[in-house]
């Protein structure tokens, strides 16, 4: 892995999971790690529900915008994680991939979107100690 690792979130929509898994890492790592986060089908906003369980964390998803997985940004990335979205995600040899199952939280309300920010908290925090020390 290169100085500064990239990590890559992949879920369906990139509404949701992987724009919380992506701000807690930058919110966490700084300018240690390059965060990306895409979907294999984006939405044209983020989950509400999603910004404001970030944003009772002090961490400001609002701003972002659900993008595209690119085979480019697969190519780029050291580790990627996937959150549900089966095979779309393109596989190049010498990548680190983990699958993270965790709920969508589209259409559920704060109180299981917070169990599943929750979640993704301890599942990036892991990360990040794995990949820095």
């Amino acid at each position: 892995m290169t100085a500064n690792p990239t990590v890559l979130f992949v879920c369906v929509h990139n509404a949701g999971r992987s724009q919380m898994a992506a701000g807690y890492l930058q919110h966490l790592a700084g300018d240690r790690i390059e965060v990306l986060s895409a979907g294999s089908e984006p939405k044209d906003a983020i989950n509400p529900v999603a910004i404001e369980a970030m944003a009772e964390e002090d961490i400001d998803i609002a701003g972002n915008t659900p993008k595209l997985l690119t085979v480019d940004a697969v190519r780029e990335s050291d580790v990627v994680i996937t959150m549900g979205c089966g095979d779309a995600c393109p596989i190049f040899p010498g990548k680190r991939y983990e699958d993270w199952e965790l709920d969508d939280p589209a259409g559920r309300g704060i109180d299981d979107v917070r169990r599943i920010r929750d979640d993704i908290r301890d599942r990036v925090e892991t990360l990040l100690s794995e990949l820095l020390g």
